[in-house]
């Protein structure tokens, strides 16, 4: 009896040994998942939105050039603005939606700025879908070179490792719309959905194009309905970086930051083949958004220099992509940028928790809102509500700053 409860003493220690080694070599993984697991979490959310770089693996993308210093016309905001016929206050929604930071530039002036819960100016916070709005400008200038031939190619035209899954026989200018009709689960709040096995296969440091590639269910035809499908944008990066035959971050350094005189190097969160994460990765500094917008405000054009081709700063902000499958989905969309509700030369950029880069071309307005709101789709309609109510404070916002 002795000599078998010694010899399980030696298995459970050498089981102990073998879990420890086993931890040790995939220490990384371990950390980069348990990351992802409390990445939302009320306690750390703030300060994990702006410290990407400590979890996850990044590429730095360097800015270069003379700084671009706005001037400033401080001025107040709005205290109210109108809501389906209700006064709200201002400030308190912006408390309620626990914001970070925002920054109002009028006529290419700061006429507002404010950081809020601890973060600061010089915070790098997290795009997440903003970033599909960036690609969008990228993906133009490729389009413009002549490298990508036409947005009416199918997909597998310039990454044929797609051919077996859902996308073959998908048209560029269906993916950029959104209406790619592959079947993608985007429910944040479920453990198995889609967008969350991404998520898993980005922070154990998996490869995001073999993800893709790994979809082959379809919800419908191409171009019939629009489906917000995040993975839809990381095809357009597949597309680009195969056609170009650059990484999306030389891309992002050569086409964009290079070129507005951007405050700080801003950074990619990667895969594990160092692939940009492209469809929610990007992390800057909030007056950087605000640089990207000014630019967009301006089609594309800074310094005197046409950096984003006219037609696709015009063309791509527009709601050209079909209706939405969703009943509640009543926004617009163009390429990769949304267009709201009854829009007058305005567009937008959102990610989730609560990020926004709006854009109003008719009042000369941008504003940069980041958050960390964890009630976002809280509205029993799926965030759609939260979301024109935002928008409606913008329109306040610029409204006042235009007057």
């Amino acid at each position: 009896m002795a000599k078998f409860l010694k010899i399980i003493l030696w298995l459970l220690l050498g089981i102990i040994i073998l879990i420890v080694i086993i931890g040790l070599f995939n220490r990384e993984k371990i950390t980069r998942l348990y990351h992802v697991n409390s990445l939302f979490s009320e306690e750390k959310i703030v300060s994990n939105f702006s410290f990407m770089d400590k979890m996850f693996k990044t590429k730095n993308l360097a800015r270069s050039g003379e700084v671009f210093e706005f001037d400033y016309n401080l001025a107040q905001l709005p205290k109210t603005f109108q809501f389906e016929g209700e006064k709200v206050l201002l400030q308190d929604y912006l408390s309620n939606t626990s914001t970070t930071s925002l920054m109002v530039l009028s006529d290419g002036k700061v006429v507002f700025e404010d950081y809020y819960l601890g973060t600061s100016k010089q915070d790098k916070r997290i795009s997440w879908s903003v970033a599909k709005s960036f690609l969008s400008v990228l993906f133009g200038i490729a389009v413009e070179e002549g490298e990508i031939f036409s947005l009416d190619d199918e997909v597998t035209k310039y990454v044929p490792e797609l051919k077996q899954s859902a996308y073959n026989g998908v048209a560029i200018i269906d993916i950029l719309h959104m209406a790619s009709g592959v079947k993608f689960d985007e429910d944040y709040l479920d453990f198995d959905s889609d967008i969350n096995r991404m998520g898993r296969v980005l922070a154990l440091g998996g490869s995001m194009d073999k993800f893709a590639a790994s979809i082959i269910e379809r919800e419908r035809e191409a171009g019939e309905k629009r489906q917000y499908t995040s993975i839809d944008t990381h095809v357009l990066a597949m597309v680009l970086r195969s056609a170009t035959g650059k990484s999306l971050s030389e891309l992002f350094e050569q086409n964009l930051w290079s070129k507005i005189g951007a405050k700080d190097d801003a950074y990619y969160v990667t895969d594990g083949f160092g692939v940009a994460f492209a469809l929610g990765g990007l992390n800057m500094r909030t007056s950087d958004y605000a640089r990207f917008g000014q630019l967009m405000l301006q089609k594309g054009k800074w310094n005197d220099v046409q950096i984003i081709p006219l037609d696709w700063a015009q063309q791509s902000v527009k709601a050209t992509a079909p209706a939405s499958a969703a009943a509640n989905d009543h926004f617009g969309y163009g390429y990769q940028w949304w267009v709201p509700i009854n829009a007058d030369e305005e567009f937008y950029a959102i990610g989730i928790y609560g990020q926004y880069l709006y854009v109003n071309r008719k009042a000369g307005v941008v504003i940069v809102k980041t958050s960390a709101d964890r009630n976002f789709r809280n509205d029993g309609q799926n965030g759609n509500e939260l979301e024109q109510k935002t928008i409606e404070m913008f329109r306040a916002i610029a409204m006042e700053a235009k007057s």
